[in-house]
């Protein structure tokens, strides 16, 4: 055992961006694609992640300072630090559960693929952390491990049920054929999108509202454009943080190439993936013609490119500072995440079909609960993160995150293993789940062939 705990600490160490052209290589080969083209996707999506690292990063790198400054000059002032999602992959990867995490997650994803409960083969195995998270914060707080592992084991049944509905959503808004987006912390949003968007159709007149950005850069030119978009957003954030000329317009050019390059790293990594994911569908439909088609589960980074997606998170940036601070209640002051915010709309946009108003509202109602939900998830994280000897900030009592503190279902799930009956709540509504979902695929794959 101590052997396999080792050989998956490796792979946690190895990181994505090494770990995902290794495993989508051997996956087309095992598919037939061949060992060249194999090779050659495996390179490419491993690049394209790369170069989204960087960018999101360099994004990141130029928010973060800012939101710094516009705390401190407006005087905003809460008491529990925002780490950042780094920060709480480390913690979550720490603990005993996490040291084992890529082995349920794998050994759950075959059977689901076994079983027909589910069409996605995921690949991005480093994002398990977000499942390690939810069940290291349930053996926490009810000191016992098993529990722990039947909420990380809810969890992936539920993520990966929410990444097979909203595949089609995926390709048709996102462009991404043949993916899904199986994405902890992405997908946990995707419930309130759904009511939010159940709401907004049932009032007259603000159903017809449609904020189409990639239809405003078709209409406005260069001023309807990413580029510009970006600058100028980036232009307010440094005004409100009070820079100099130099900051100001530094900031605006950093996130108006943010909001360029971002989606052409998205691209890079897409056609690295094609060759894989036809090869994917030939094969079930060669081998296994009753299981429908099957998607290529990948971290949601490969949709933070799109226009709406990028452009609503700017937006919501200066408003999440604002809303942690007139919210009562919320101890939590958004740093380090902000930058994040993209990968909390890669879901939320397919499922309004890229009206950036829908986009906007829902994003608002999200990050109200999230912030609520982070403040009430502070003492167990900070419980869970010294457990692992993590070095909590100087001066602050109690951490969290955007991402996943504010993860709506690792809250709910964390809140349901606190007795037995949530659990078997819990237990039953993820198999009740995963039931559902075999009998749309077999229903798919029957529509299909006949």
């Amino acid at each position: 055992m101590d052997v396999i705990i080792q050989a998956f600490g490796f792979i946690n160490d190895l990181g994505a961006t090494v770990m995902m052209p290794i495993i989508l290589c051997i996956f087309g080969v095992v598919l037939g694609a061949g060992f060249g083209k194999s090779l050659r996707g495996g390179l490419t999506v491993g690049i394209g992640f790369i170069g989204l690292n960087l960018v999101v990063g360099m994004m990141g790198d130029s928010l973060a300072p800012a939101v710094q400054e516009m705390t401190a000059r407006f005087g905003l002032s809460l008491s529990t630090v925002d780490i950042g999602w780094p920060a709480a992959a480390a913690i979550a990867f720490g603990t005993n559960l996490g040291l084992i995490i890529i082995l349920i997650g794998l050994f759950v994803n075959i059977v689901m693929l076994i079983t027909n409960t589910t069409q996605t083969i995921d690949v991005d195995v480093w994002n398990y952390w977000h499942f390690a998270f939810t069940g290291s914060l349930v053996a926490v707080i009810t000191g016992n491990f098993l529990y722990g592992i039947i909420a990380t084991i809810v969890n992936i049944i539920i993520v990966f049920v929410i990444a097979d509905l909203t595949a089609p959503k995926v390709e048709e808004t996102l462009g991404m054929p043949g993916v899904s987006i199986p994405h902890g912390f992405t997908a946990a949003f995707v419930p309130i999108a759904w009511v939010v968007n159940k709401i907004i159709d049932a009032i007259p007149g603000v159903r017809d509202i449609n904020i189409d950005i990639e239809k405003m850069q078709e209409r406005f030119g260069i001023f309807g454009e990413p580029m510009l978009i970006g600058t100028i957003l980036g232009i307010i954030i440094a005004i409100l943080a009070g820079y100099d000329v130099k900051g100001v317009l530094t900031t605006g050019i950093t996130l108006g190439a943010a909001l360029v390059l971002i989606p052409k790293m998205a691209a890079l990594l897409m056609e690295g993936l094609m060759p894989i994911s036809e090869a994917a569908q030939e094969f079930v439909q060669k081998h296994f013609s009753n299981r429908g088609k099957v998607y290529i589960g990948l971290d949601s980074a490969v949709g933070v490119g799109h226009p709406v997606c990028l452009t609503v998170s700017l937006i919501l940036v200066p408003l999440t500072i604002f809303l942690a601070v007139i919210l009562p209640g919320n101890t939590v002051l958004p740093m380090v995440d902000l930058s994040v915010l993209p990968y909390m709309f890669v879901l939320i946009v397919p499922l309004v079909n890229g009206n950036g108003f829908r986009a906007i509202i829902t994003g608002i109602v999200s990050l109200i609960a999230g912030l609520y939900i982070s403040t009430a998830m502070a003492p167990a994280m900070t419980n869970v993160a010294k457990e692992v000897g993590f070095a909590i900030p100087k001066g602050a009592s109690l951490i969290s995150s955007i991402c996943d503190g504010a993860n709506p279902l690792s809250f709910i799930l964390t809140k349901a293993h606190e007795s037995i009956i949530g659990l078997i709540i819990a237990v039953v509504f993820a198999l009740a789940l995963a039931v559902y979902n075999r009998r749309r695929i077999l229903k798919e794959a029957a529509e299909a062939t006949e």
